[in-house]
């Protein structure tokens, strides 16, 4: 067995998948720059990080169930819908994700709330935080079947411990007592640890009616609002201002 062989396999019985799959471009490098023995040394163990690194953040992307467009990169400022550029450059500093506080994005269909939520997510997971996206249609059904799939329960375990979780659509329809009462009893127990990013149309005076229930309405709001930046969202739509046509003009 060559040395090259030899290496490759060895890396392989350690796990060191990264290192075995860019063995051979290592090689050019120090055959062409001719580094140290520590140097070298520690290009081995970077490419091997690298590769640990870029296969975690996959891993926490696909976790994180993100809509097809999510890139803040695209985001268009000029776009008038009430947050300014120098607000949205705030956002994406994420102090108030160190701080815990949340956000809620109201306003009309259309005027950008899932997107800059969906891309406030991923510029959190690349920067290092826990983050998921689900809809508040996929938060009620992991509510209800945690206690019967091995699936809902791992969604359930990963969500309580997140950083920061988007919950998109929140009361576009009515919500029945009991399961409003199982959104609250979740909420509460993200109260203060996990930071939440809310979209809804509805303002908060509405919510009581579509929960049929001031009460819990008002208990699950004051967990919402304790510490939150409410942002009135407003225009036009923008997929109405921007659709397309399969026809020419």
């Amino acid at each position: 067995m060559n040395p090259t062989t030899t290496f490759t396999s060895y890396c392989q019985q350690l796990a060191l998948t990264g290192l075995a799959a860019g063995f051979e471009s290592l090689i050019e490098q120090v055959q062409l720059h001719q580094p140290g023995y520590v140097e070298y040394a520690n290009l081995l163990l970077e490419t091997e990080l690298t590769h640990r690194r870029k296969k975690e953040l996959e891993r926490r992307l696909k976790d994180a169930r993100l809509p097809l467009v999510h890139d803040l990169e695209v985001y268009d400022e000029s776009f008038q819908n009430g947050l300014s550029p120098a607000q949205f450059n705030q956002l994406k500093e994420l102090t108030w994700l160190d701080q815990n506080f949340n956000l809620v994005l109201m306003g009309p269909s259309g005027t950008g709330k899932s997107f800059i939520a969906a891309g406030l997510c991923h510029h959190a997971i690349k920067m290092g935080y826990k983050g998921y996206f689900r809809t508040i249609d996929q938060i009620m059904d992991m509510l209800k079947m945690k206690d019967l799939t091995r699936t809902a329960m791992a969604d359930f375990k990963r969500l309580t411990k997140a950083h920061l979780l988007v919950i998109d659509d929140i009361m576009l329809f009515p919500v029945a007592k009991t399961e409003a009462a199982k959104l609250f009893g979740f909420i509460n127990q993200l109260f203060e640890r996990t930071s939440l990013i809310i979209t809804t149309n509805k303002a908060p005076q509405e919510w009581p009616q579509m929960l049929d229930d001031e009460v819990l309405a008002t208990a699950l709001l004051d967990r919402i609002l304790f510490r939150c930046q409410v942002i009135k969202l407003s225009g036009k739509s923008f997929r109405l201002l921007n659709r397309k046509s399969i026809f020419e003009n």
